[in-house]
């Protein structure tokens, strides 16, 4: 069964990991509804960007725990993860208290994820392709399904 993937994850951001390539595209989904909605609204959710950096943290301890499986060093990559959530999170509590507008953290986190993908998880993911013990699967993974299909 072939996943139909939404405009939001450009083929040259695929990693052909399904359960990464579900959250990244749930990451941009997320982003793209949040400019949407500010587009709509004077007033900015907050839970709703609150959301997206919890995307972002589960994406995030996802990759560690690949990572472990299969026993791959991810100090470097993990320590980027933590300087971006804190960075978001800053940015967001800039949004919360006007110093910032929305549409500017949603530029920055759309842009860093990208160049993420492009220059970090695509190398990792090449890694784990490396290991013995951790095959790449060669089709669709029915439980990441619903990321595909979730919307915000």
């Amino acid at each position: 069964m072939e996943i139909a993937l939404s405009p939001f994850l450009p083929e040259a951001l695929l990693v052909h990991l399904p359960e990464i390539d579900a959250q990244h595209e749930e990451v941009f989904t997320r982003i793209e509804s949040l400019k949407a909605g500010c587009f709509e609204n004077i007033s900015v959710d907050i839970a709703e960007f609150q959301g997206l950096i919890d995307c972002f943290a589960l994406h995030f301890a996802t990759e560690e725990r690949l990572a472990d499986e299969a026993g791959v060093d991810f100090t470097a990559h993990a320590e980027i993860h933590r300087g971006t959530l804190g960075l978001l999170r800053k940015a967001l509590d800039d949004v919360r208290n006007g110093g910032h507008d929305a549409h500017s953290f949603l530029r920055y986190a759309e842009f860093w994820f990208e160049r993420h993908i492009r220059e970090d998880d695509k190398r990792f993911i090449a890694t784990l392709a490396q290991r013995r013990h951790f095959t790449l699967p060669s089709s669709h993974w029915p439980a990441v399904e619903h990321y595909f299909s979730a919307r915000v």
